[in-house]
């Protein structure tokens, strides 16, 4: 089969397409002859091996399919890694199938990032009704769906930041009441405070890191939550202190999808009411660009270089 792989640790440039042997299907797993690879923020992580699990070469990146199994059924699934190739090893505990008004691109759309904005609002944030949400990156795989989720489930006002006017222009239109430019790095807590009328913020759905994530606590009403579940900026954040936490009565909270892999169930909560969303014409997932799969090189270039909005599809 033909592949992406990795040999040594770097930026899109260590992506190179080979030929390898079909994967071995183990453990009660399957194998799936891959229709399309999921691209997201974490493989460029995990291509320099900056991610939270350690990476080990040889690697095929690629944490997410969609996939035709051996008896004939379209699934999508979640991998511990391989998708970046014509066949992938799938855990029928990580595999979903996929119904048929759900397309390829909606179902890679909502498998993980999807999952990710569902629980971050749900779990994490226990979003109460009424409570204004900042979604960061708010044009983006999780943004997007965050953004629409967060007022399906009630938020008085959605708040979304992004880098760039047409960026913003799309969290509108998905349903952001007012939306802030990120570049406002230096101010965003007092951007964020201008955006909500005067007010202090409830949640904050934060993915940067550094400046960011500070100026983002900073932001937060008493009582408010904010979740960080990624390191975009590649900065770290800064250290929180409980005795500050205690003064303001604000949380801060964690969250890696990968947590839920031993909780399947509530992967399948929140797939069967997004696909049912999807389906009924009440969410909206955003088609960010098909790649050849040699061409994933590029791919990861244009999602570090920032210019994608959407979910990205590598197509073998």
């Amino acid at each position: 089969m033909l592949a992406i792989q990795i040999q040594e640790f770097g930026g899109p440039e260590v992506l190179e397409l080979r030929e390898l042997d079909d994967p071995q299907a183990g453990d009660g797993a399957v194998v799936l002859d891959v229709r399309a690879a999921g691209v997201n923020w974490a493989d460029t992580h995990q291509a320099e091996n900056t991610y939270l699990a350690p990476s080990s070469l040889p690697l095929v990146p690629g944490g997410e399919v969609v996939g035709t199994t051996p008896d004939g059924r379209r699934v999508v699934a979640l991998l511990g890694g391989g998708g970046y190739a014509e066949k992938a090893v799938a855990h029928p505990a990580a595999m979903w199938d996929v119904p048929d008004a759900v397309s390829d691109a909606q179902a890679l759309a909502l498998v993980l990032q999807g999952t990710t904005a569902w629980h971050l609002l749900r779990t994490s944030a226990a979003l109460r009704p009424g409570e204004t949400v900042v979604v960061h990156a708010a044009a983006g795989g999780v943004g997007t769906i965050a953004v629409q989720l967060a007022k399906r489930f009630g938020a008085g006002r959605v708040i979304g930041v992004a880098s760039s006017e047409e960026k913003c222009a799309l969290a509108s239109r998905l349903g952001a009441d007012v939306t802030v430019d990120s570049s406002a790095a230096g101010v965003l807590k007092e951007a964020l405070i201008e955006a909500n009328g005067g007010q202090r913020v409830d949640v904050v759905l934060e993915m940067v890191g550094g400046e960011t994530f500070a100026q983002s606590l900073s932001a937060l009403a008493p009582f408010g939550r904010l979740v960080h579940f990624g390191q975009a900026g590649r900065e770290g954040a800064p250290q929180v202190d409980p005795a500050r936490l205690m003064a303001t009565s604000r949380g801060v909270l964690g969250f890696w999808l990968a947590h839920m892999i031993a909780k399947p169930e509530m992967l399948r909560e929140a797939l069967d009411d997004m696909f049912a969303a999807v389906q009924a014409g009440e969410l909206e997932t955003i088609a960010g660009g098909e790649y050849p799969l040699a061409e994933a090189k590029r791919a990861h270039e244009d999602i570090r270089s920032r210019k994608t909005t959407g979910k990205l599809l590598l197509i073998p």
